[in-house]
């Protein structure tokens, strides 16, 4: 982690000094032992975290991603509950089966 802040980091303060923030990453990446598109990818998200960047930030995506696990659980829960209701309003019926 403290890597990838550094490395961040350096791309964010010395990306005037090329003449793309691309080349700066390829630079950088080089530098700290990583492949370019693994360091374009965490300023992209560093960038975004910010609000410098459009996009869901680490922290909206994580609340996206638990509010999904839950509406999987309820919509699971649900059809048990209507599956338990179809049997035993069956099994209540004082009608005789066909």
């Amino acid at each position: 982690m403290e890597l990838r802040e550094r490395a961040v980091r350096l791309v964010l303060e010395h990306a005037g000094e090329y003449p793309s923030q691309w080349a700066a990453i390829t630079s950088i990446a080089t530098k700290c032992g990583m492949t370019p598109e693994t360091l374009r990818k965490w300023v992209r998200r560093a960038e975004i975290d910010a609000g410098a960047r459009p996009g869901l930030t680490t922290d909206e995506r994580k609340q996206l991603a638990e509010l999904q696990r839950d509406n999987r659980e309820l919509r699971r829960a649900n059809e048990i509950l209507k599956t338990a209701a179809v049997f035993f309003a069956r099994e209540l019926d004082p009608r005789p089966p066909r």
